[in-house]
This record gives structure tokens, sequence and C-alpha cells, in this order.
């Protein structure tokens, strides 16, 4: 027990501090004096008597550190217990449990699929609970990015150490001054984007619940209609704008402002990530021009919108683009993997992945022309070794098995091909909404069986770990000492 002391008491830290959280809209419902109050008031004092509780029992004298096995069943834990505890004030507003966990669920991994409805009518503070749930898990998955998983060689990204960091395996208290940047960053990037939104015409209360669900790309709205509620072109474009900023590295913003500007354009995969997302948007707006008879600059506006939402794994929806023919359906389900960059809020497979996976299969090409001839992988300005590769390859076909395992699961519960498969694969990769109208952009998951909300819970948790966090632990060796 003494050993895993560190992690209880770590679990505990990040409880009580979930429970200060909950403080907002706590205060907001008892300014209403709305109905909902007792089950945020309950999740409050809840939460903050079992996290000091394992405070306590984690608590032991001398110095306070994880090394990489404690910092695996940390990590994983805290995914898993904070939202059994962040979902309780749903249950206020009639959710059953599993509803509730999936919210929570959708919440913290900023997926972005709900099971709520009539959003325009919710009590203002479960709204800001659900933004500020999506806001939390934001700013979590970028410090986890960047400050544990490089340390813990997870699915590649080993490549993104960083230089001033201790790479020894006492993790936790790693690099603090790159955290405080993140925070900082992160920060300033939420208040510009509440203040852009309320200066184009937001109500400041959907202006502060939209920049905190944008910036961590969760995709959360305030509305049924989601973002297709906001009928200002410049809105879309502000969206757009601030969707790509918060799916870029952000160690590559703190080092742009450390060294220079330059950094920022001069990084391979946010060179590749804003031409993708160019080309993509061309593609798929002129074809919306001539296939709906709109203009083109309102197919321009819409298809870049969704195209930048569902890469960036937002999942906002200004539009059905179910409708918008089968070439448009079949590219919003592929654009459903990709993701954005390193480092960032965004989900999916991530550019830098996929940007390897062709380097790899280029040098593969070469080598069968050329056997004996040696081609040296390089990315980024580093050399991508053996184990870089082979963890992002092994990265790329758990993420596939995964989907599949997931769709397979889901199809035995009843559901048709296409929800099954596209709800597997956008909860894997933390995007929102699926296919289908069901879980398409203009459905909800409310409709799904229980234990299809559960199975889509475990998968946005497993893709938002990048699965070897999670996986790890279920692995003989890892208990072994």
């Amino acid at each position: 027990m003494h050993y895993y002391a560190p992690v209880v008491r770590v679990i505990g830290m990040l409880l009580v501090i979930l429970a200060v959280m909950m403080m907002l809209p706590f205060v907001i419902e008892l300014v209403h004096g709305r109905a909902d109050l007792p089950a945020i008031e309950v999740a409050l004092f809840l939460t903050f008597f079992v996290g000091t509780g394992c405070v306590l029992i984690g608590y032991r004298p001398g110095n306070f550190e994880l090394d990489r096995r404690q910092a695996f069943l940390c990590t994983a834990l805290a995914w898993l217990i904070l939202p059994a505890f962040a979902a309780i004030p749903f249950l206020g507003a009639g959710l059953s449990p599993v509803d509730a966990w999936f919210e929570a669920v959708s919440g913290f991994t900023t997926t972005g699929s709900t099971v709520l409805t009539g959003l325009d009518h919710l009590p203002d503070g479960l709204l800001l609970w659900r933004s500020f749930l999506q806001w939390l898990g934001g700013i979590g998955i970028i410090v986890m990015a960047i400050s544990l998983l490089p340390f813990m060689r997870v699915a590649g990204m080993q490549l993104f150490q960083t230089e001033n960091s201790d790479r020894s395996d006492k993790v936790l208290g790693n690099p603090i001054d790159i955290v405080r940047w993140i925070v900082a960053l992160y920060l300033a990037l939420t208040i510009a984007c509440t203040a852009v939104y309320d200066l184009l015409g937001m109500s400041g209360f959907d202006a502060l619940n939209h920049a905190m669900t944008t910036i961590s790309t969760g995709g959360y709205s305030t509305h049924d209609a989601s973002f297709g509620h906001f009928r200002d072109p410049a809105m879309s474009w502000a969206a757009i704008l601030f969707m790509i900023l918060a799916a870029l590295p952000f160690v590559v913003y703190i080092r742009a402002l450390d060294v220079s500007a330059r950094d920022i354009v001069a990084d391979a995969q946010v060179a590749a990530f804003v031409l993708f997302l160019a080309v993509c948007s061309m593609a798929l707006g002129f074809w919306l021009s001539g296939q709906a008879g709109i203009t083109l600059g309102e197919a321009m506006t819409a298809a870049a919108f969704n195209v930048v939402s569902v890469v960036t794994t937002t999942g906002y929806a200004s539009a059905d683009y179910t409708l918008w023919g089968a070439p448009a359906v079949g590219a919003f389900f592929l654009l459903t993997f990709v993701g954005g960059c390193s480092g960032s809020t965004a989900g999916g497979i991530k550019i830098y992945r996929l940007q390897i996976l062709a380097l790899l299969v280029s040098v593969h090409l070469k080598k069968l022309i050329s056997p004996s001839r040696v081609v040296p992988v390089n990315y980024n300005g580093h050399h991508v070794d053996t184990e870089t590769a082979v963890s992002i390859l092994a990265f790329l076909i758990l993420f596939l098995i995964t989907v599949a395992a997931g769709a397979l699961v889901l199809s035995v519960m009843g559901l048709d091909i296409v929800t099954a498969v596209t709800a597997s694969a956008t909860a894997v990769a933390n995007v929102g909404p699926g296919l289908g109208p069901i879980v398409g952009p203009a459905g909800n998951f409310a409709p799904l069986p229980d234990g299809a909300k559960i199975t889509l819970s475990l998968e946005m948790i497993a893709g938002r770990l990048e699965f070897f966090t999670l996986l790890v632990i279920f692995t003989r060796s890892f208990w072994s000492r």
C-alpha cells in the first residue's frame, strides 16, 4: 500500500480541485434558485469529502514523486474516476446514472457527444458545468500530452520531448515552467475567444461557454442547434480561427514566444495541418456550391466550418452535412480519423503520425527497389528511430482495432451498421457527431441503449489516453515489481 500512496494522494488532490471547480455552477444556481441545486450541492460536498479522504490516506512524509509505473496508473485512474464525480450534477437534470456518466466522460475527453436535449431551456449552471468540464479536460489533455506521454514513450510522443525536462522516471514534477506557460496560453486564448464572440454579437453567457468549448476543441453548445444557432458568417470564421489555434501544438507557441514566431510556420505538422484544412475546405466548398446551388461564399463558409470542426475534433455543427451528398458524407467519415497536432487539445490519429506513416511507406518502397540502401527517416528535425516507428504503427493498429471492436459490439446491440461504425469512430477519435439520423450532426446519443453508451464512454477514454496508457495497466508485468 505504501507504494501506491502517492497515486491515492494525487487522485485525492484532483478530486478536491474538481470540488472547488463545482463552486462555479453552485453559486450560479444558488443565485437563480433553480431546482437542480441539491444535485450540485451533493456533488460538491461528496467530491470534496472523498478527495480529502484520499489525500489523508495517501499522505506520507518526505518527498512526493511518481515513478513511471505510478504515472501510468495515476493517469488512467484519473480519467476513469473524475468523470464519475463530475456526472453527479447531471442527475439533477433527470439523467440516468449511465447517461450522466456518458455526458461527463464526453465532456472530460472533449468528445462533445451528448445525450441532453432541450439545451436552450436548461439551467445556466448546468450548461456552464458542461462547458467547464470540457475546458478542464482540454487543459488536462495538453499537460498530459506534453508533460507525461513523451516520457512514458506513448505512441511516438517521445519525438516531442522538451529539451529542458528531466527525463528520469520521476515525471510528476517535470516541466513546471512549461505547464505554467501552457496554462497562461490556454487562458489567453479563452479570454480572446470570449471577447471576439461577444463583440460579434453573442450574449456574454454564450460567448464564455462557446469560448471554453472552442479552445478545448470539445464542441458542447448551449443550444440544440449547436453553432448553427448563430447565423452570422463572421462568427463561423471566428470559430474556425480559434479551433485551428487550439489544434496547434502549444509547445510550438511557447517556443515561438521564447525564440521566434517563425517556429510556428516552420513546424512540419503545423504546415501540413493548415494545408490539409485549406485543401479539404476548398474542395468541399466547390462541391457544395455546385450541389446545393448556393453562392460560393456561403458554401466555403459552411464547408470550412464543418471541415475544421471535424478535423480538430471539436464537433460543432453549423449544418447537417449528411445532406450534402454521398461524396461529402464519405469525406467527413474519413476526416473523423485525422485529428489535429500533437500537444494540442485535439484528438484523432494526429497529423504527425500520418506524416511519419507516409515517410515509412516511402522508405519501404525505396528499399524494395534497392534492398541494401540505407534510408534514414527524419521528421521535423528529429530522427525517427525503430522504437518510435513501431509505437506509431502499434497505435494505428490499436486505433483501428478499437473502432472495429466497438462497432461490432454496437451492432450486436441492434444498431445499424452506419450508426455503429461512425459512433465507434467518433468516440475513439473524440470528435462528437457521427453519421446517420441517430448520432449524426443533427442527431443525439440519447436513443442508444445503456450498453452502447458505456461502450462508447470507454472508447472515448481509451482514445483520449492514446490506448497504451490505459492498456498497460492490464498487463501482468505492470503489476510485477
